[in-house]
């Protein structure tokens, strides 16, 4: 017995030890890719994406084929990933939703409710593989909106050191170390992109890349047009301030506004589930004949489907672009 259990631990901590030995070179291997693609920025033997500033104006006419020419889903997850401040890999975000698509499959195998155990495992498991990459956009979500309300902060510190005589980089340097995270993090690797000597028009499109908001691309625009064609700096970061705090504060009314809808759209979709689960609860019989039946479980289905589309409509309709 004893013997056994001495085996047992030994698997145990060898497989501790290969997982640790794993994530230590993974992580090395991240962090040599990291600096080897910064590096190749500054000398220029990597081609840089193209990141336009402004929105066209012309509406591409086959949006189909535009679709398609853009439908890289590892260069997608990848600028995911990015944006949301995370160390995964888009395999590993592609792994993960592997691993939760079992679970999901499973269960549908399981309990059948919708039509035949087919369609319920594949729904269920599509279902569950999009928990990985639903975690991801709110955490890229999340992120977005730190950065987009530390940022009239970091550029009025900007503009103050710029007008206390400080060159554009001593105070990108400066505003980087003082502003907390996340903003911090991004200053910081776009004075560094700088300083190992990348152009600047190739640094900000950088940032505009990495952190997709309307404020940043302000801020690349009026920092570019001011190194070509000159003007007082420092004011220009601080009406920029000015006016990204106007949008925050209208977003806000905004938001407020549009509280009700929201609230509405959660309700009308939560609803029709939670009066399900009661009757399941209170009545058990009264819906399983309904599942069981070959038209029944159609109405589930269009039922269920007709709730999604209704909480997408009212989603679409309050939501307002500031």
């Amino acid at each position: 017995m004893s013997l056994f259990v001495g085996g047992i631990f030994l698997l145990v901590f060898a497989l501790i030890m290969a997982c640790a030995v794993f994530g230590f070179l993974y992580r090395e291997k991240h962090r040599q890719k990291v600096v080897k693609e910064m590096l190749q920025t500054v000398v220029g033997s990597r081609p840089m994406p193209v990141t336009k500033i402004l929105k066209d104006a012309v509406v591409p006419v086959n949006r189909f084929y535009a679709a398609l020419g853009s439908a890289n889903l590892a260069k997608r997850a990848d600028e995911m990933l990015r944006q949301a401040g995370m160390t995964w890999s888009p395999m590993t975000l592609f792994m993960a939703s592997a691993a939760a698509f079992v679970p999901g499959f499973v269960l549908g195998l399981r309990y059948p409710f919708i039509i035949n155990d087919a369609l319920t495992a594949f729904t269920l498991g599509l279902a569950t593989a999009l928990l990985p990459t639903m975690y991801v956009r709110r955490t890229r979500r999340k992120r977005l909106a730190d950065l987009e309300e530390q940022f009239p902060e970091a550029l009025d510190f900007m503009a103050r050191s710029v007008r206390a005589g400080h060159a554009f980089l001593i105070s990108l340097s400066m505003v980087g170390e003082q502003v907390p995270e996340p903003l911090g993090t991004e200053l910081r690797t776009l004075f560094n992109e700088i300083n190992l000597g990348a152009p600047l028009e190739t640094a900000l499109l950088n940032l505009t890349i990495r952190v997709p908001l309307l404020d940043f691309r302000f801020f690349t625009s009026a920092v570019l047009l001011q190194r070509q064609t000159g003007g007082n700096l420092n004011e220009i970061l601080g009406r920029l301030a000015h006016v990204i705090r106007e949008r925050f504060r209208l977003k806000g009314e905004v938001k407020a506004a549009s509280a009700h809808g929201r609230l509405t759209a959660g309700i009308l979709t939560v609803l029709p589930i939670l009066t399900a689960l009661a009757m399941l609860a209170v009545a058990p019989g009264y819906l399983q004949g309904m599942a069981k039946d070959s038209d029944g479980k159609y109405m589930i289905l269009a039922a269920g489907v007709m709730v999604l589309l209704g909480n997408y409509f009212i989603r679409r309709i309050i939501k307002i672009k500031v």
